[in-house]
């Protein structure tokens, strides 16, 4: 399997998953019962679920009054796609040395 095809099927799943973790603690919220910590909400964002942690966010109403969620996640997702352009754009060439 080429790279870049683990790599998509990757994000795909890892958002996924976000996604449905905004959901189930929204879930548990209601019930008041026990809860996904925040930090593991992030974590899943940082490891390249932000874009379906947001989607989350806004379509359950979930974590949207915490400015480090409105704010975080965004910035997250912008540090990703910064991170992707440099990688497309700029050559590895310290790499090949």
């Amino acid at each position: 399997m080429k790279p870049i095809l683990i790599l998509l099927v990757y994000l795909v799943i890892i958002n996924i998953v976000g996604f449905a973790m905004m959901g189930i603690d929204k879930k548990k919220a209601k019930k008041r019962s026990f809860r996904i910590p925040e930090a593991s909400l992030f974590i899943i964002a940082v490891i390249g679920g932000s874009l379906g942690s947001i989607a989350g966010m806004y379509f359950f109403k979930h974590k949207t009054r915490h400015w480090y969620f409105v704010y975080g996640m965004p910035a997250i997702l912008v540090l990703h796609i910064i991170l992707a352009l440099v990688l497309y754009f700029m050559p590895l060439q310290f790499l090949t040395l």
